[in-house]
Order: structure tokens, then C-alpha cells, then sequence
């Protein structure tokens, strides 16, 4: 379904998913639509500003298996960061979308390890706190059968870089889960540091509204403006389900 959606949307006029966050429209050339992702590149940063898609239960229990086969995005106009640009740099190439959010299918497996879903992440973050969010994620689609998934690094100007495209390393990784199949709906925001913890996942969890205040991105913009505003007003940690 997702594969005829985006061959639809390449031969109509501009329509990003619904879950994807507000952008101007002179950003329209940076916006890149794959067949499980959707993401906005920022090619001062070398690499997506966020990444946005939809995950549910039948897609987390796909089985293809991971590609570890790193390619560069075809669909980034001005060309994605290369292998060169991790080659000894000590960082983790970090998937945004994760790998095993992808194993619905051969197609998106690929596209999983495009480096426009890559960002330079410590090692002891990207194998550790990372995976176990990630993992949770997972679970919540499982537990409310779907959700939708924005996440993405914190950008700013001045961050170190590797390679010769200057990739930046951010210092913080954020996520923003929204479960619509909860009679209730409820929203959850994370933001970790770009570095090894055993600390709980609960302990990284914002409001949305203070995650859009420090990246500037208006998550989930087609909500109604009234339940937009209740759902990213608070924490909600007490509303999810977590299997820490």
C-alpha cells in the first residue's frame, strides 16, 4: 500500500504524508518521499532535519532482513553524505528510521540505509539508549497497532562535522510518537544527548511544546488545532503503556 502511495504522489501535485511536520514551501526541493519514510534534508548539516512515517503491528513484524548495504540517496537533489565522510570518524552511521522499522519489505529495507536516514551518533548511544527507545516505539505499535513517527537531530550552527562533506555531529536526538487509535489519542516526546545511558527512557521525555520551541518544527501541523495544543502541552508520560 505504502509503495503505490508514493508512486501516486510522484506524478501528483506536491502532498506530503500527514504525518509529516510544516515546512516552507521554498523547502519543497529538500523534501524527499520514499516508500517507508518521508524526510526534509539539510544540506548545511549534510543529513535529514527529521524523519517522518507511520509504523503498525504488521509492519514491525515484517522479516526482511537488514542490507547493512549503505547507499547514498538517489533522491537528495544536491547528493546525501557518502561512506567517506564515517570512514574512522569513531561515530556510528545512526539510523533515523530505524532498520527494523523497515523490514515490511525488500524496497524498504533498502531505503533504510540511505545516508539521508544516517547521522553521525556516539557508538554507546547509537547501540545503547537509542536502541532501547527505539524498541519501545516498536512495542507501542504493537500495543495501539499503529503510530506515527517524527524524529530526527537537533541542528544548529557550529556543531563539529566529519568527512569531507562536513557532516555535522548534532548533540542531541529528539522523537515524537502520536497514537491516534487510543480513544483518548496521546502524544510523547523524547530528547536524549548524543552519548551512552543507562538512565531511564522516561527521563529524556519533554513536552512537545518545548521540543518545537528549541527546533523550530511544527509537529504534526493537520492535527486540530485544539486537541494539537492539549496533546503537546504536557508530558504524558503516565498515558503510555512501557515495557522498561
Amino acid at each position: 500500500m505504502k509503495y503505490l502511495f508514493a508512486l501516486f504522489a510522484a506524478f501528483l501535485s506536491f502532498n506530503p504524508p500527514w504525518e509529516c511536520p510544516a515546512y516552507q514551501e521554498d523547502e519543497n526541493k529538500h523534501f524527499v518521499q520514499h516508500v517507508g519514510y518521508s524526510l526534509l534534508y539539510d544540506e548545511r548539516y549534510e543529513q535529514a532535519r527529521w524523519v517522518a512515517y507511520e509504523l503498525n503491528e504488521n509492519e514491525v513484524k515484517g522479516n526482511y532482513e537488514r542490507t547493512n548495504k549503505f547507499l547514498e540517496d538517489p533522491l537528495v537533489p544536491m547528493g546525501s553524505a557518502e561512506g567517506i565522510d564515517y570512514k574512522s570518524s569513531g561515530y556510528d552511521r545512526g539510523h533515523l528510521a530505524p532498520a527494523a522499522d523497515m523490514g515490511f519489505s525488500e524496497k524498504t529495507m533498502v531505503e533504510s540505509f540511505y545516508y539521508s536516514n544516517m547521522s553521525p551518533q556516539a557508538p554507546s548511544f547509537n547501540r545503547g539508549v537509542w536502541k532501547r527507545l527505539e524498541e519501545q516505539v516498536r512495542d507501542w505499535a504493537l500495543q495501539y497497532h499503529q503510530v506515527f513517527v517524527v524524529t530526527g537531530p537537533i541542528l544548529r550552527p557550529k556543531l563539529p562535522s566529519i568527512g569531507p562533506n562536513e557532516v555535522a555531529v548534532p548533540e542531541f536526538y529528539y522523537k515524537v510518537i502520536l497514537d491516534t487509535s487510543s480513544q483518548h489519542r496521546q502524544m510523547i516526546s523524547f530528547i536524549l544527548p548524543n552519548e551512552g545511558s543507562s538512565a531511564s527512557l522516561k527521563s529524556f521525555v519533554v513536552s512537545t511544546d518545548s521540543l518545537e520551541n528549541l527546533t523550530k518544527i511544527n509537529f504534526y501541523p493537520k492535527l486540530k488545532e485544539e486537541i494539537e495544543h492539549k496533546l503537546e502541552s504536557k508530558s504524558n508520560i503516565q498515558t503510555w503503556k512501557w515495557n522498561e
